[in-house]
């Protein structure tokens, strides 16, 4: 494992941990101040500091308690101060008034190391959806066929 993996491996646990937790100054602290952002919900692009940090603000206040949220099939390419990522997660817990959900989402984030540090500069989450009626796909297995 390289120096770039195993600091990238803490860079996404400790991110995670945040989400997880609903800690929203120790999750900001793993993006870019310039981060453009493109989420399942509108609108089309977050940008900044302040855009990104209420949409994860309105994303935590969806849920009663905790997030579970578990990564699969990571991949990461690293090249000098860029590294390049995507990855499964299974987003559930429950949300308000009492829904037990899990959504399967899709993710890319581009990183870039400053002051000794990774941040994500950007970042697409994505969900499947079905072409024929342009329904969300929501798939109990994560290699579920359509």
């Amino acid at each position: 494992m390289t120096t770039n993996d195993s600091e990238l491996e803490a860079f996404f646990a400790a991110r995670a941990e945040a989400q997880q937790s609903k800690n929203i100054d120790r999750l900001m602290q793993h993006y870019d101040p310039d981060i453009v952002y493109y989420d399942v919900v509108p609108p089309l692009r977050f940008a900044g500091h302040d855009e990104v940090r209420r949409n994860f603000l309105r994303w935590f206040d969806g849920y009663d308690g905790p997030i579970s949220l578990q990564t699969h099939d990571r991949t990461v390419r690293t090249s000098g101060d860029v590294a390049f990522a995507n990855m499964l997660h299974l987003d559930s817990g429950t949300r308000k008034g009492g829904l037990q959900a899990s959504i399967w989402v899709r993710e890319t984030v581009c990183l870039h190391r400053s002051n000794g540090g990774w941040l994500i500069t950007h970042e697409h989450i994505s969900i499947p959806i079905n072409p024929e009626n342009l329904q969300v796909w929501f798939a109990a297995e994560k290699d579920q066929p359509a």
